[in-house]
């Protein structure tokens, strides 16, 4: 539908995409130019991440979350996060096993899951419950049989935050039912009240648990494919066998540039979260006045939207794309939950997104 937009001529303004907008910090873009320069990074580099780059995110997340790691055992470096969310299901779903999913989530947790055979078990996120998945919900035959369960807070595409009661019942529960937990804090940085949490920074979370982090959303720095996962050593060598057979690891200078932004000034990560609190505060408002519901957005720069009466999500996104030229994402993408939704993205220039703000002031619901 957007190609056939555009081709009418129409200025397509897209909010559909988590791209950030704005370029990686000089300061780390500094470093990749000087070590892109030195020979020694231009061989194979270590399959499981440089010893300073992993060394640099076991730091990190001692730093910022209280949370303490071996960087030789405990930490992974990664293609990006979503390489080693899918490769979790290849390291440790048989098929035949369940995988409890969060519907709405992240697609890769549930299609990884099924490229290896593995069977998914959707958890619904619900406002009334927080968008936290009900796991009382899930049936004790159905537990039993679960190999893994994904989470992600702060939430895509939902935006909502965990509490640390959620994650001790979460501890609990898989400690009940031998699940392995995987949590995804790809936005841990994007919040505009507390710091949100780490999962393993819960009591018994060390004992079943990995979690993954990007630079990405951090650091604006997708297109670079740099991240690792931390946790418990028995899933860091899972994983970490599977990458040494199917990749070849992140170039060096990369990691690098990986180390810069780890252990370098952390103020343009808070200025960057001013700009995205900047534009949810232009953007909330007024969505509001033409009668579109935003739930509460507390982290990431996710606006997620409840649908009015008379329309489905997709019919939704059509009408905004076909009547003002604005592209968001259909909810039911992200799940079968995500019917009645739909989400925007705060990840474009602010004087473009006042320009989408001034064109959805003329939707007509």
């Amino acid at each position: 539908m957007k190609k056939e937009v555009a081709a009418r001529g129409v200025d397509l303004i897209s909010l559909g995409i988590g791209d950030p907008d704005s370029p990686t910090f000089p300061h780390i873009v500094a470093a990749l130019q000087d070590a892109a320069t030195r020979p020694a990074n231009h061989r194979y580099p270590d399959y499981e991440g440089m010893p300073s780059f992993r060394a640099a995110a076991a730091s990190y997340v001692e730093k910022r979350f209280g949370v303490r790691c071996d960087p030789a055992t405990e930490v992974v470096s990664l293609i990006g996060s979503k390489e080693g969310i899918a490769n979790m299901a290849v390291a440790f779903v048989d098929p035949g096993d369940i995988v409890l999913v969060p519907d709405p989530g992240y697609p890769v947790y549930g299609i990884g899951t099924q490229f290896n055979g593995g069977t998914v078990y959707p958890m619904p996120l619900r406002a009334e419950n927080g968008f936290l998945p009900d796991l009382k919900a899930i049936p004790e035959e159905v537990a039993k049989r679960a190999k893994l369960m994904w989470l992600g807070y702060p939430n895509n595409p939902t935006g909502a935050l965990a509490t640390s009661q959620f994650f001790a019942d979460v501890v609990a529960f898989a400690e009940r039912h031998d699940i392995i937990v995987a949590h995804d804090n790809a936005y841990s940085e994007i919040y505009f009240d507390e710091p949100p949490p780490s999962f393993l920074a819960t009591p018994g979370a060390r004992d079943l648990g990995i979690e993954f982090h990007s630079l990405s959303k951090t650091y604006n720095m997708t297109g670079w494919r740099v991240g690792f996962a931390v946790g418990n050593r028995e899933l860091i060598a899972g994983l970490g066998k599977v990458k040494t057979n199917v990749d070849s690891g992140i170039f060096q200078a990369v990691q690098e540039a990986g180390i810069a932004a780890l252990t370098g000034d952390q103020s343009p990560v808070a200025g960057m979260r001013e700009l995205y609190r900047q534009r949810r505060d232009m953007f909330l408002p007024a969505i509001e006045k033409i009668g579109l519901h935003a739930q509460p957005m507390r982290a990431t720069f996710y606006v997620w939207v409840t649908v009015p009466k008379g329309f489905t999500s997709t019919s939704l996104v059509s009408k905004l794309l076909q009547d003002v030229g604005v592209v968001a994402t259909p909810g039911s993408g992200f799940g079968s939950a995500g019917e009645g939704y739909i989400r925007f993205s705060l990840t474009v220039a602010t004087p473009r997104l006042a320009e989408a703000v001034e064109r959805l002031k003329t939707l007509k619901l």
